[in-house]
């Protein structure tokens, strides 16, 4: 056999070091944070081991790959074009930029870049919560036209997250009415829990509502709204510590559910 090379690689937030063959073929993966070694073949046990030797902190177990468990089971029969999961933050955005990127000579900015660079910052905070057992989808689309921006599943349970620019201006919230800066007052909370009842149907399980404001300048809540979470795009990491809801097999479970464009199309 040739001589295997090590070839590191992160997935869902943790690193993984692949044990390749010179062709790319995998002999088998080491998972730091488990201590294990998962063969691929069993007849490679010697080499992958002098391979990973310089890499082994400590004692590891030896064995076959974990059986795939239903959910990635039904995420390998995905469909490409059903997989939700790819879509970036904004993606609905994206793709109306580019079909129609609007006059060049326009005086004020466009502001669907506004709320593109919005939804970029709510999402990267979010995508961040990975390594703590998190699952993030941006731009779920619901019928009708409408979407759910930020889909958050994980420990603390499920979340529909809706991103407003927010940018320098006062925020204040009195339910269900949201006001930006010197704009008029907007029942915005009402979008807001709408999105969360329909991703609850769409999933049979309950989901929050949640509304991500970026970048303002002060918030003022003088109740807090009903059954619904106001966090600023600096506050969403404090999501990670919530936990007790979700197992991780939910959470892969629901994840592979929602990621599937099929499910949403029942709305």
């Amino acid at each position: 056999m040739d001589r295997p090379r090590v070839v590191p690689a992160w997935r869902h937030g943790r690193e993984r070091l692949y044990v390749c063959l010179p062709d790319g073929r995998a002999l088998a993966w080491y998972d730091r944070d488990a201590a294990r070694v998962h063969l691929i073949a069993d007849d490679s046990r010697t080499a992958v081991l002098d391979a990973l030797r310089p890499f082994l902190t400590g004692p590891v177990t030896v064995g076959p790959p974990p059986v795939p468990t239903p959910a990635e089971l039904a995420r390998l029969a995905l469909h490409p074009d059903d997989d939700l999961a790819p879509n970036r933050p904004g993606e609905a955005v994206l793709v109306a930029l580019d079909r129609d990127p609007g006059p060049a000579h326009r005086l004020r900015p466009d502001p669907r870049r506004r709320a593109l660079a919005a939804e970029q910052t709510v999402g990267r905070a979010l995508d961040g919560l990975d390594g703590a057992g998190w699952r993030t989808l941006h731009s779920v689309p619901l019928p009708g036209g409408d979407r759910v921006h930020h889909l958050l599943i994980g420990p603390g349970g499920l979340y529909a997250v809706h991103t407003l620019d927010a940018r320098k201006a006062r925020v204040r919230i009195a339910d269900p009415l949201v006001t930006l800066g010197r704009q008029a007052p907007r029942p915005l909370l009402r979008r807001v829990r709408a999105d969360a009842d329909r991703a609850s149907y769409a999933l049979t399980a309950e989901v929050r509502p949640l509304l991500a404001l970026v970048g303002p300048a002060g918030v003022t809540v003088p109740a807090p709204p009903r059954d619904l979470r106001v966090l600023t795009d600096a506050e969403l990491p404090d999501l990670g510590r919530l936990g007790g809801v979700l197992k991780p097999g939910d959470v892969e479970a629901l994840h592979a559910m929602a990621r599937d464009r099929r499910t949403w199309a029942v709305l």
